[in-house]
């Protein structure tokens, strides 16, 4: 046997793999010794044993303790291959053990591989000498990766599973963003800068609040960097999805107005009972406040903790109006308790049948039997409104259905021709209608 070589392979193994050598010389004696109980047919565990010199390489076989006049090429075809069985088996362990040690330590952070293949909807990545995945609710809606492509992703989590590893990987998690901020503005890196809160919606938009422990330091100026130079560099990694930098404070009233910019607010009326933000937004500011299909508000409640309802002051007002009208039909029930009510946060009937009772109780001082007959007048008035808000609702949905048929019909020529038009006139005078019409909807 050339010891040597033998030990080179094994610094070579234990180099390339990062197995400590000496798992390795455990496992080489190990699998000599299963080779002698193969050859001698025997199922004692303990009548074999063996030492690896780490050193030298010379290898000792011991039967019941005494050594044996043997060299390892006398035990046979038969108990080699049952020894490459056991070494390759061991190696592999020792691999997958070391794997799973290795990025345990690394979940968190943020990890550059190489795509293999899609398997199943799951991404396959090559990070190291191991392999990856990324299942489909992990990545980045509408990312499409090619075989070799370089990808930057976060080290998710680390599963030990039967004979194999399991590395899962992340592109959509709000992690993910945290560590690219890390990378790109020293600041966070260093906590002078505090990421508070986060509220991501993958491939779509992000809102992140940011503080500073250091006065000098602004924390916004300093994630967007100059000229916008450090969020380009995370928007470029994440294609193009947007992020909105919101400073961060600890009046709930502020950050709420923070979080729902661009959209400037004119008043925020917070209910601490239902956990609620009444934004008041003026008419032309509402469908900034909301966002496409209400992805800023509904961000902007994720990054606070508050439900934010976006109202227009006429709603509002409204609001204010029916609850007013509606306890003041309750013996013992003034104006100033109404003006109670709003200041607590709760400007409509809705809320009055929702908190309850008790609470009106004492908030208000008033007797239990006042309270419970607020309760019910404002549930029975909840009722009308709700229905009252569905029709309007519907009747809205039929006037815009009729508008946009109308439209269609002008547009494909079935204008109403009158007497004394021409076909040519009436196309012409249908056209701009058919334009206003889709305009105004």
């Amino acid at each position: 046997m050339n010891t040597a070589e033998m030990m080179r392979i094994l610094d070579s193994i234990a180099r390339d793999r990062k197995i400590d050598k000496t798992m390795l010389v455990r496992d080489l004696e190990q699998a000599m010794v299963s080779a002698a109980r193969k050859h001698f047919n025997t199922l004692d565990a303990d009548e074999f044993a063996c030492t690896l010199d780490p050193m030298t390489g010379q290898l000792k076989l011991f039967r019941h303790g005494e050594p044996m006049e043997m060299s390892p090429q006398e035990l046979g075809r038969i108990a080699a291959q049952t020894f490459k069985q056991v070494m390759i088996q061991r190696f592999r362990d020792d691999e997958r053990q070391s794997v799973f040690e290795e990025f345990s330590k690394r979940v968190g952070e943020i990890a550059t591989g190489t795509v293999q293949r899609y398997e199943g909807g799951s991404l396959v990545v090559t990070i190291d000498r191991a392999e990856a995945f990324m299942p489909r609710s992990e990545q980045i809606p509408g990312e499409q990766f090619q075989p070799g492509d370089r990808v930057r992703c976060l080290l998710l989590d680390v599963r030990d599973v039967g004979n194999q590893v399991k590395i899962v990987l992340s592109r959509s998690h709000p992690d993910f963003i945290k560590r690219l901020f890390e990378v790109e503005v020293p600041e966070v890196a260093e906590r002078i800068i505090e990421i508070k809160a986060m509220a991501r919606e993958a491939g779509y938009r992000t809102k992140i609040a940011v503080s500073s422990v250091d006065s000098k330091v602004d924390a916004v100026g300093a994630c967007v960097g100059v000229r916008g130079s450090r969020i380009k560099n995370i928007v470029d990694e994440l294609n193009g999805e947007k992020i909105d930098i919101v400073r961060w404070n600890e009046s709930s009233q502020i950050l709420i107005q923070n979080a729902l910019k661009p959209a400037e607010v004119a008043e925020i009326s917070l209910c601490f009972e239902l956990g609620r933000a009444t934004v008041v937004v003026r008419d032309d500011q509402l469908s900034l406040a909301i966002g496409k299909r209400g992805q800023n508000v509904r961000l902007a409640a994720r990054l606070t903790g508050w439900d934010v309802d976006i109202l227009t002051p006429e709603e509002f007002n409204k609001g204010l109006e029916s609850l007013q009208q509606t306890l003041l039909t309750v013996e013992g029930v003034t104006e100033e308790m109404v003006d109670r009510l709003a200041a607590l946060g709760m400007i409509s009937v809705f809320d009055i049948e929702e908190v309850g009772a008790e609470v009106l109780q004492n908030e208000l001082s008033v007797p239990d039997t006042t309270a419970a007959e607020m309760v019910r007048v404002c549930a029975e008035k909840a009722k009308v409104v709700a229905e009252e808000q569905q029709k309007a609702k519907e009747e809205a949905e039929r006037r815009k259905q009729e508008e946009m048929d109308t439209a269609s019909r002008l547009l494909s020529g079935e204008g109403i021709q009158g007497e004394g038009e021409t076909p040519a006139a009436v196309t012409a005078e249908d056209d701009a209608r058919a334009a206003d019409i889709l305009g105004g909807s």
